[in-house]
This record gives C-alpha cells, sequence and structure tokens, in this order.
C-alpha cells in the first residue's frame, strides 16, 4: 500500500474491496487484424486460449495488446478526520 499526504491529511491507496468489484477485467486485441477477445472478469485464462487459438487459425498473426485493468479505493488512514465519518457510516 501507499500513503500520501494530502493537506495533512493521510490516505491509503488499495485494491478495491467492495462486494462485486472484479479484481481485474482483462482483454486482447489482434494487432494484424483487429479482432478482439471477450473481456473477462477476473480470469485472464480465457483471454490467453483466445490469443493462442487465434493465432492457430491465422499463424502470421502474432502480435496482441493485452491489457488489464485493477481498481483502486483511497481510504482515510488513522489521524484523518474523514476516518471517523467513514467510521459512522459504515
Amino acid at each position: 500500500m501507499t500513503r500520501s499526504i494530502i493537506r495533512a491529511a493521510q490516505w491509503t491507496l488499495g485494491p478495491e474491496s467492495t462486494e462485486g468489484a472484479p479484481r481485474g477485467i482483462y482483454s486482447a486485441e489482434c494487432l494484424t487484424c483487429g479482432a478482439q477477445a471477450q473481456s473477462t472478469d477476473n480470469e485472464r485464462l480465457p483471454v490467453e486460449v483466445w490469443t493462442l487459438k487465434h493465432t492457430g487459425v491465422n499463424p502470421t498473426h502474432r502480435q496482441f495488446r493485452a491489457t488489464a485493468e485493477t481498481f483502486w479505493r483511497v481510504t482515510p488512514s488513522n489521524g484523518n478526520p474523514y476516518a471517523e465519518s467513514d467510521a459512522q457510516g459504515a
């Protein structure tokens, strides 16, 4: 985790942990023809398999843009005036 001081208040940056939030969203695009794998939540294996199959069908298509999106949340650390209000709202 990373800590930053903003206006003399401490914040903590970490992964989003809200129920239902994905750990990551994965996708890939063929740089030769523009075909795209279907994006998947939390699992990159289906995207990896798609790229291998795509090259198997199109042997000259060997370059892909792989994308992985992650989600972060900033929360107030102890001593931050927002920490108390967050605790009351929980």
